[in-house]
């Protein structure tokens, strides 16, 4: 999409925007000189404040509203124009497992009510992107060598079926109606405002350092560390390809032992080993994921190194605290 197409002819809305990757990727639609749209039911914007500046979020349209609420997500979408939407809105692993009916509510009912209202505008919206997982997958003795996007999955959560049944109806509905629908399966992304789920502890960990606390990491064995500026970013690219039909795809980054993870933390924070430990079981996802089919159908993806984004994220934790505002109560 030309950059002239862009400012003058696209509304992006963002679902779940004050979550975790959409404050990322409201931060980016910001610098690039958009306006988004952001939809969540949540009337905190303290991730989104981490990020962007009190005169930038002026420039952001807010739509109070739960996906859960087919009408909704509808009058969203058609009363403001949107061309592309990216569905963020979710519970995430451990709030699924604790109650999966209200989990099954938000990640497929509300996936279904994005769906549904972009057919029913279809005509005005381009491309929905929408979060998948790495949870799709089963563990990493059920596959040889390298998953693709089209391995098996085999989803040992509740979590991990939702977002399997959300591929699914991407599917039919592009199918059906001929849209463009595209998942994405994240593995572990790190980043300032990473404060849910149990993959968020390498970032507590990062977090814990600027404040000089120690941190445990629940987990050991290798993973896939994803800069969240990166994932971002991709999911903008995602939406601006349209690609047609449905598409589900594999995001790789930084493939890392935890261990080594530390590692980097003590050399760029001499200290780090002593305040930061690792216990418990490997988790249950292949620890590293062919992205080839993103790299074929989008070129060149953005590829953070793993010290850059440590460096960053310290770098951000380290002028909030400086500021009076690095939030703790996770730690």
């Amino acid at each position: 999409m030309s950059e002239s197409t862009r400012t003058e002819r696209s509304r992006v809305l963002v679902t779940g925007a004050k979550g975790f990757i959409g404050a990322w990727v409201v931060k980016n639609l910001i610098e690039r000189g958009d306006e988004p749209w952001i939809f969540d039911v949540d009337e905190r914007a303290h991730r989104l404040a981490a990020l962007v500046s009190r005169e930038a979020l002026e420039r952001v349209h807010h739509l109070r509203g739960d996906v859960r609420q087919k009408e909704e997500v509808d009058r969203a979408i058609g009363e403001h124009g949107i061309t592309h939407i990216i569905h963020l809105a979710a519970l995430q692993v451990p709030a699924c497992a604790s109650d999966p009916v209200l989990g099954a509510e938000v990640n497929v009912m509300g996936t279904l009510n994005v769906f549904e209202a972009a057919r029913r505008h279809k005509d005005t919206v381009r491309s929905v992107v929408y979060a998948s997982s790495v949870a799709v997958y089963g563990p990493e003795e059920l596959y040889e060598g390298v998953p693709g996007e089209d391995a098996p999955l085999h989803p040992r959560t509740h979590y991990g079926v939702f977002k399997q049944c959300n591929e699914g109806s991407a599917s039919v509905y592009a199918e059906s109606w001929g849209l463009s629908l595209c998942g994405l399966r994240p593995w572990a992304v790190y980043g300032v405002g990473r404060d849910q789920g149990l993959t968020s502890q390498p970032t507590q960990a990062i977090k814990a350092l600027v404040l000089a606390r120690p941190s445990t990491i629940h987990f050991i064995g290798a993973l896939d560390l994803q800069y969240a500026n990166d994932v971002a970013r991709i999911f903008l690219k995602c939406a601006e390809a349209s690609l047609p039909g449905a598409r589900a795809y594999s995001l790789r980054g930084a493939v890392v032992r935890v261990e080594d993870f530390i590692a980097l933390l003590e050399n760029i924070r001499p200290g780090a080993a002593q305040l930061v430990r690792a216990e418990g079981k490997p988790l249950p996802f292949p620890p590293e994921l062919d992205d080839s089919a993103l790299v074929r159908d989008l070129g060149q993806v953005p590829r953070t190194s793993l010290e850059s984004g440590v460096r960053e994220t310290l770098g951000i934790y380290e002028r909030l605290h400086t500021e009076g505002r690095l939030d703790s109560d996770q730690l």
